[in-house]
């Protein structure tokens, strides 16, 4: 489903600069359909009590969202992927490590997409579900 196969270092060049950088998201797999990214849970994904800041859970599902989604796009030049809506179900505390996200496609659309972004920690254990909505727009 992906029409540009780029490899993990061009993707992870994406962050390049922007708030995942900031926070430390590595991408780390990429399939047919599907895109896998890791967070670090350590002070800079933090909320005060010392627990993953669900906003940190968030900023990494749309970044994984994101991503997949213009990996689907027939010409980035030509179109460009925006959020549009994006909620997230917070199932599980973390307070050390790293979580993982993998995005998958409910919908993949001409003008909007749908995913769906499972987070989970290192133990496997599901931290948070969320869902992305996706618009597809033309470059003007």
């Amino acid at each position: 489903m992906f029409k540009h196969h780029l490899d993990l270092e061009k993707i992870n060049q994406f962050n390049k600069n922007t708030l995942g950088e900031h926070l430390g998201i590595e991408f780390t797999e990429l399939g047919e359909d599907f895109i896998v990214a890791r967070m670090p849970v350590d002070k800079r994904t933090h909320q005060p009590a010392g627990l993953l800041h669900g906003g940190a859970s968030v900023v990494l599902a749309e970044t994984l969202g994101s991503v997949a989604g213009t990996l689907t796009l027939d010409d980035p030049t030509k179109q460009h992927i925006v959020g549009v809506e994006i909620n997230a179900n917070h199932i599980r505390s973390v307070r050390s490590g790293w979580v993982y996200g993998k995005a998958t496609p409910l919908h993949v659309g001409r003008n909007t997409q749908v995913w769906e972004i499972k987070i989970t920690s290192e133990e496997g254990k599901l931290v948070c579900v969320s869902r992305i909505t996706l618009a597809v727009l033309q470059v003007a």
